[in-house]
């Protein structure tokens, strides 16, 4: 049953004019004054114009011109790209859009385009293109005019409509002021991290040379397997995140049924997988007390004079990527691996063993502050999608 006053109706009947398909023109090398966005302007939250190159304004280009209140849509993507919505707040250029994406317009009078854009951001309209979809899953899939036109669109009346935007759009602002105190958060780690860890900066109360050594003076590998079969969590490095648990990040299983050849990591252990380390992929274990990894993985422990969160936090650097991926490229390992044997090799400065430890101390306070912005984050998006779910379908109604 609709609650009262709404109904039920496709989108190609609140549309101003027809949904239009855009075009792709070839990029050049001088700027033009106009520009064609790529596919990965569509992002989660809003239109991303950087996304863009600069084209000829052609015929078919000027009339791909978006303007402000247009909508833009992914018609070809991956599954879950599929189907990602845009609306066009304002713009600042001549932009066009491709042809891999679809514009439309809707009547002002007869849907509020901001509550639109929710309606379509919602649970029911991705498992609609979902279904709705064609190609093969995994890969690239398509939805066409024809699908999209046919989307069905829940409306309350036009001042209901507006509120309801109105509400959501307070959890938006909260939500976009939080994300760029994340932000800056990230940034200010980022510069602290480049003066702490190369000696530019120094704590107060510490002074003296730093000396340079290798990883292997400072560090010995690990390498005892899982030969008793004990049921210690699996885990895994990503690029960014350092170690998860595999199961619950992936959310799948995606490690060997037989884990007797796995190796043991101990807490504050760093390992990384020797195929993928040029990508930035190591992690310091602090998750469990013992946990197991991929044999792929080189894992090694710190000595007395190496603290570990200092160690991790200088190996984690984009100078230290650079340096890895050098060596990988250089080793003569031909899987495209680098070993610890090539790994211990790698020269890095460090000071006193106290200085260390104050160092380590100041960047971990800087990641619980970011840890505690991204709760904050994580619990304003749950609440927009709660409130989401209850007023985009009458649950829950609004004065006006």
């Amino acid at each position: 049953m609709l609650p009262d006053g709404w109904k039920r109706t496709t989108l190609a009947a609140i549309l101003l004019d027809k949904v239009k398909n855009g075009y792709s023109p070839n990029a050049t090398e001088k700027p033009t004054g106009y520009w064609v966005l790529g596919l990965g302007s569509l992002g989660v939250e809003r239109l991303n114009f950087l996304e863009s190159k600069p084209v000829e304004p052609t015929k078919e280009v000027i009339s791909s011109l978006i303007r402000q209140g247009d909508f833009l849509i992914s018609r070809s993507n991956t599954p879950e790209k599929v189907g990602r919505i845009s609306l066009v707040r304002e713009v600042h250029g001549n932009y066009s859009y491709p042809d891999l994406m679809i514009r439309f317009r809707p009547n002002p009078l007869k849907a509020d385009s901001t509550f639109l854009e929710l309606q379509m951001k919602s649970v029911s309209f991705r498992n609609y293109i979902k279904k709705n979809a064609a190609g093969s899953s995994g890969t690239m899939v398509k939805i066409n005019k024809t699908i999209l036109e046919h989307t069905p669109i829940l409306l309350p009346p036009l001042p209901e409509q507006k509120k309801i935007a109105a509400i959501l759009s307070t959890w938006d602002r909260a939500i976009e002021g939080t994300e760029k105190l994340l932000a800056n958060s990230q940034q200010q780690k980022k510069a602290l991290m480049q003066q702490l860890l190369t000696g530019k900066k120094r704590l107060p109360g510490f002074s003296g040379e730093w000396k340079k050594t290798t990883i292997g003076n400072i560090a010995k590998e690990i390498s005892i397997r899982n030969k008793n079969r004990k049921n210690y969590p699996v885990i895994s490095c990503t690029k960014t995140k350092g170690f998860v648990d595999s199961l619950s990040f992936f959310n799948k299983k995606v490690y060997s049924d037989d884990l007797s050849g796995y190796k043991i990591i101990s807490r504050n252990q760093i390992g990384f997988p020797s195929n993928h380390i040029e990508e930035g992929s190591i992690g310091l274990q602090n998750l469990h007390d013992d946990a197991i990894v991929s044999p792929i993985y080189t894992v090694f422990s710190m000595g007395k004079n190496a603290d570990p969160l200092f160690v991790f936090a200088v190996l984690k650097t984009d100078h230290y990527r650079q340096i890895f991926a050098a060596a990988t490229n250089s080793s003569v390992d031909r899987r495209g691996s680098l070993r610890w044997s090539a790994f211990s090799q790698i020269k890095i400065n460090l000071p006193s063993p106290p200085e260390q430890k104050a160092i380590a101390a100041v960047l971990t306070t800087a990641d619980e502050e970011i840890t505690a912005i991204e709760s904050d984050l994580a619990r304003l998006r749950q609440e927009k999608k709660a409130l989401m779910q209850q007023l985009l379908t009458g649950k829950i109604r609004v004065a006006v």
